[in-house]
């Protein structure tokens, strides 16, 4: 007994080793055969072999409930590079494998829009270097190893963001991403040293602080820390910047992936190491909903593409904040079967948002390569001249939408059950509180529903608005390919997701939506047959009625803008909307209209009112520190003498 079970460890071992080194063989190979035109060709290969090691070493390690424990490089005892995988770092091993395979097998034909060949190599490497980063983040044994590849995560992202660097647009959101990124640094930084000074352990597992200001304190710098690189409000305008300027595959992965692996150590070092308190539970669930909301609100305003897909995302890590706050304010009042579903909603939607949002990239991306743009007022008319593009993109739409029998539903209705049950709190307030959020996710899923009606809408139906749209040609086979295993994940995680959670033994309150997806479409083929059968066969070919014009154009299209325009309205309050109509006319009268413009403007709140100001703090104070070292070496020995005490008297005062 104990022989076999060493067997399977050590195929465990070996998969992820597989997996690992690949990745690492992957990027280095393109990276040293940079002007070879079939490095990346090999590179992504190994990728996916890489990503099905994996995916198979995370899936066996669930079914299992295995733990395993992987020593690599040790510098000093206290200081290792080791790994630990428990069922939580598998199930976030499993969502990057899923997506990280896709995406590989995409990139495969996106890569192929760039002529130069040193540039698919090193987009192709530091998108392994990546995707690796990733991987050993989840699996890190120690705060040493954990905070390393958290930073070869970011550096790698960066320079990804900055792929482009040649573009204005492109620079300005690698200094969001890359400020962004190192603030959350500091904070989890900070956070590990309290941890540290505390337990006096780097090793995760056996760290466990209980309740008390220290731990409250950990508490906030880790909810900062990791809420900055998942993007919640207010912390989230790298994101609008970072995704359009970065190349789609990369959006995918940051969107899809990255933002997770912050939930992820949200997860472990709120839930495992420290001891959860009620407040906490309230605070994130709060910005949860408010992230949720604003997401939503923020993302119906914007016509491009990839930018109305990064405040989905935001409003999306709002949603997953919602069950991760719930499960800790049932647990605060001893309910363990609402504070389960909570947190597995929560859990299941970080997977299904991966999936859905990875594949409404890499279709965007194939839509924005066709088009050369990522206005969808330019688009229009797409369906027809790229169907299969047009028909995942929809999958994802209805998905993230939340409407059955997709994915994206099953892990919403969790949520709100658990929502609909706060009643079982012995706490009226409370109760208010929960059931005001409620109201407020209900919104939120109308208006993403709403919000992905035009994106859809604009994008793909009615006429060409653009030469370029009229002139799209379909995505590379490999594109359609990448994107249909996202699609179809998709898919099989909403029609067979009571069968899926039956199998891992958790009985969750959902609809069978296998039996409801067969009676749905049994009555579709059903009315199918019954008006085939019976319709006339007589036909009439006229004139679509134009309201007495006689040729149609792009021009008088329903447009994003006129779409938008009542929800912006409706906000006006969140938006700070100016409308602005300007009319001229042929006579003085001004009774006969010759023509007019209209614009709709609206106010970047959280740039312009808190990044900006604490961005000219910053400079007026690195001005005044320039001009102080100026000011002579004894004065400049002073300040230095100074700093060194009061730093003495904060470390003694801490001790």
């Amino acid at each position: 007994m104990r022989q076999t079970r060493a067997r399977e460890l050590d195929t465990l071992n070996e998969l992820f080793y597989v997996g690992t080194i690949g990745l690492f063989l992957g990027a280095l190979f393109s990276a040293i055969g940079s002007k070879k035109a079939e490095s990346a060709k090999v590179s992504l290969a190994l990728s996916v072999v890489s990503c099905m090691s994996l995916l198979a070493f995370s899936a066996i390690t669930l079914y299992y409930n295995e733990a395993i424990s992987i020593p690599l490089y040790s510098i000093i005892p206290s200081l290792q590079f080791s790994f630990f995988i428990d069922r939580l770092a598998a199930f976030f091993i499993l969502i990057i494998s899923i997506v990280s395979l896709s995406v590989s097998i995409y990139s495969s034909g996106y890569i192929e829009h760039y002529k130069s060949t040193a540039k698919k190599n090193s987009l192709t490497s530091l998108m392994l270097v990546f995707i690796l980063s990733m991987v050993l983040v989840v699996s890190s044994k120690n705060m040493f190893s954990f905070l390393f590849f958290w930073e070869l995560m970011a550096l790698s992202s960066f320079i990804l963001v900055m792929f482009e660097y040649e573009k204005k647009e492109t620079r300005k959101a690698g200094l969001f991403y890359f400020v962004m990124t190192q603030l959350s640094t500091v904070f989890l930084l900070l956070a590990f040293i309290l941890i540290y000074n505390t337990t006096g352990s780097f090793e995760i597992a056996k760290m466990q602080l209980s309740a008390s200001g220290i731990s409250s304190i950990a508490f906030i710098l880790l909810f900062l820390g990791f809420g900055i690189k998942a993007g919640i409000i207010p912390f989230h305008k790298w994101l609008p910047y970072a995704h359009p300027a970065s190349p789609s595959n990369i959006s995918a992965l940051m969107s899809g992936i990255m933002i997770k692996v912050a939930i992820y150590g949200m997860m472990r070092f709120i839930l495992f190491v420290l001891t959860p308190q009620l407040s906490w539970g309230i605070i994130i669930f709060t910005a949860g909903v408010i992230s949720a909301i604003l997401g939503v609100i923020y993302a119906l305003k914007e016509h491009d593409i990839k930018r109305l897909l990064a405040y989905h995302s935001i409003e999306n890590i709002g949603i997953i904040l919602i069950g991760l706050g719930l499960y800790i304010i049932f647990s605060a009042y001893n309910l363990p079967e609402l504070a389960m579903l909570g947190l597995i909603g929560a859990l299941f939607h970080t997977m299904n948002h991966a999936l859905f949002k990875s594949l409404l990239f890499t279709t965007a991306g194939s839509v924005v390569n066709a088009t050369e743009t990522k206005n969808i007022e330019e688009m229009g008319g797409l369906i027809k001249k790229m169907p299969y593009t047009a028909a995942l993109f929809f999958i994802g739409a209805v998905s993230i939408s939340a409407l059955p029998p997709f994915n994206g539903f099953v892990s919403e209705l969790m949520i709100f059950q658990a929502l609909l049950s706060s009643s079982a709190l012995a706490n009226p307030l409370l109760e208010i509180f929960l059931i005001a959020g409620l109201a407020i996710f209900a919104l939120t899923s109308a208006l993403a529903a709403a919000c992905f009606v035009k994106a859809f809408g604009i994008t793909f139906l009615a006429v060409p608005r653009s030469h370029e749209a009229e002139k799209a040609k379909e995505a590379s086979l490999p594109e359609i390919l990448g994107s249909g295993i996202l699609a179809l994940s998709c898919v099989v995680l909403g029609v067979f997701s009571f069968q899926i959670f039956s199998l891992v033994g958790y009985s969750a309150l959902i609809p069978n939506l296998f039996v409801v997806g067969a009676l749905l479409a049994g009555f579709y083929a059903f009315a199918f047959a019954v008006m085939h059968a019976f319709a006339s066969g007589n036909t009439r070919t006229g004139e679509t009625w134009g309201c007495g014009i006689l040729s149609q154009n792009p021009k008088m299209e329903y447009t994003a803008s006129g779409f938008s325009e009542p929800i912006v309205t409706i906000f006006k309050s969140i938006y700070r909307t100016k409308k602005q109509n300007d009319r001229f006319y042929f006579d003085i009268s001004q009774s006969v209209f010759r023509q007019g413009n209209a614009e709709i403007r609206l106010m970047k709140f959280f740039e312009e009112r808190l990044y900006m100001p604490v961005a000219r703090i910053a400079e007026f104070l690195s001005i005044k520190a320039s001009e102080m070292q100026k000011s002579g070496l004894d004065a400049y020995i002073a300040y230095s003498f100074i700093t060194i005490v009061a730093l003495l008297i904060l470390a003694g005062l801490s001790a």
